[in-house]
Formats: structure tokens, C-alpha cells, sequence
């Protein structure tokens, strides 16, 4: 990951979990709350095509996904990208409470919470669903996997 992509990320950065409940609160309808998913995926940095490898590929997404990483003064950097407009969205709603933390706050991080105060799952289909899961779980695993690298 380059060090300029990691600061054009909004995500974690200008744009919060916070600021996204908040948000989707305005909207009464889950075809607005689409919409705006939908958008907060065009806020994503570009992440380059030679970053789109099998190594960064996440498994169990319906659509393809990628995740990159780089751990920067103790914080995650992350990058993400998909080929489907609605999972980029969620890529958003995720690195919202991922990006720029360190591995310890990810793993503090209660994201079924999250989840359910965005009302997320249940308007998600189950393979949408499971594909959000895997992205989830690929971060923490990120984050143990940095977190054992840390000096104490």
C-alpha cells in the first residue's frame, strides 16, 4: 500500500462509524439506506489493479473483494476494493471501524453491535451476509496476526 493511498482513506479517518449511524438515521427507508451505502463506496481509494492478487483476495464473498494492509506506527492501514457497487458500500461501513486503528482496537472493536445498530444483517441477503462475515473476520485475523508482531 502506497503511503498516499493510506492517507486519502476517509474511512476511520474523516468518516466514522458514528458518522454513519448518524446518517442512515436520516433515511426512512432501507432503499435510501441502499443508496447511501452505495455512495459511501465511491469514497474508497482507488486501490491499484497489480494490489488485486490472490493473497489479498477474501474467501466466502459472493462478490470479489480484496483487502490490503500495512502496519504503520502501531495502526492498520487498510485498503480495500470489490467488483459490486453495494459491497464496496460495505467495505466502507467496515473500514469506518477498522481503518487507522491498531490491531488491539480492532479486536476490542464490538462489531456485531455495529452491525446491529446499522440493522444491517436483516436487510442484507445470507450470502451478502456471509460475505461481510469473511471481510470481518479477514481484518481480525489481520489484527492478531499484527498483534503478535508488536513488541510488548
Amino acid at each position: 500500500m502506497t503511503d498516499s493511498a493510506a492517507r486519502l482513506n476517509p474511512f476511520g479517518n474523516s468518516i466514522s462509524t458514528q458518522d454513519i449511524l448518524d446518517t442512515l438515521g436520516f433515511f426512512d427507508s432501507w432503499e435510501d439506506r441502499y443508496k447511501y451505502i452505495i455512495e459511501l463506496g465511491r469514497e474508497l481509494p482507488p486501490m491499484a489493479a497489480e494490489l488485486h492478487t490472490e493473497d489479498r483476495l477474501v474467501r466466502g464473498c459472493q462478490s470479489q473483494v480484496w483487502i490490503d494492509t500495512a502496519l504503520e506506527n502501531g495502526r492498520l492501514q487498510l485498503l480495500a476494493d470489490s467488483d459490486a457497487f453495494i459491497v464496496k458500500g460495505l467495505l466502507g461501513l467496515v473500514l469506518a471501524a477498522y481503518n487507522n486503528r491498531t490491531p488491539a482496537e480492532i479486536l476490542a472493536f464490538d462489531i456485531d453491535t455495529y452491525f446491529q445498530q446499522l440493522e444491517l444483517l436483516r436487510h442484507l441477503s445470507a450470502t451478502r451476509g456471509n460475505g461481510l462475515r469473511a471481510m470481518v473476520q479477514r481484518i481480525q485475523d489481520i489484527a492478531r496476526q499484527a498483534q503478535g508482531t508488536q513488541p510488548s
